[in-house]
């Protein structure tokens, strides 16, 4: 859900027992705006609407607003944390080996969770996470590209080596 939903973020931070601060309502907006965002990527963006913030009150309010599952935090394989602001369903991401776009998937079968398994070892399961990694058309087409160089487009897996079995790029 983006924060654009939210009817009333301070009233969405009050209802989750959260002290409104202008740092929480300026994260929100800035994983509503840009989801999928890495920690860096949301602290550059805070930094740019409110002046003077610390790294730390950024890592600070996305951990208060994950934990009172506001936000939802994500880490492929081989990445920086994510974070987005659709909660609350089971739905799983796309990602580019190429650029690490990240996309929603929603649920590949059935109700949440979507994946069975065979022996559940008596846990109540309310989650599944399935992680797709692809090549996305923008890559595929600059990889086709006589133009570019090897270098600028190799493909990465999700344990940060290239396709080649070379070191991480």
């Amino acid at each position: 859900m983006a924060i654009e939903a939210f009817a009333d973020p301070e009233a969405l931070l009050r209802q989750h027992g959260l002290q409104v601060t202008a740092q929480r309502l300026s994260v929100l907006r800035a994983v509503s705006r840009h989801p999928h965002s890495t920690t860096d990527d949301i602290y550059t963006v805070v930094r740019a609407e409110l002046g003077a913030i610390s790294r730390q009150a950024v890592y600070d309010a996305l951990a208060s607003l994950t934990d009172k599952r506001i936000l939802r935090r994500i880490q492929p394989a081989g990445s920086a944390a994510r974070y987005e602001t659709r909660v609350g369903d089971n739905h799983h991401h796309l990602i580019c080996r190429g650029c690490g776009r990240t996309v929603d998937v929603d649920c590949a079968a059935g109700y949440a969770p979507c994946l069975t398994p065979t022996d559940n070892s008596d846990f109540e399961i309310d989650e599944a996470e399935v992680t797709y990694w692809g090549i996305c058309p923008e890559c595929a087409a600059a990889t086709s590209s006589p133009s570019n160089t090897d270098d600028q487009h190799r493909r990465r897996t999700p344990e940060g080596t290239s396709d080649r079995g070379e070191g991480s790029t």
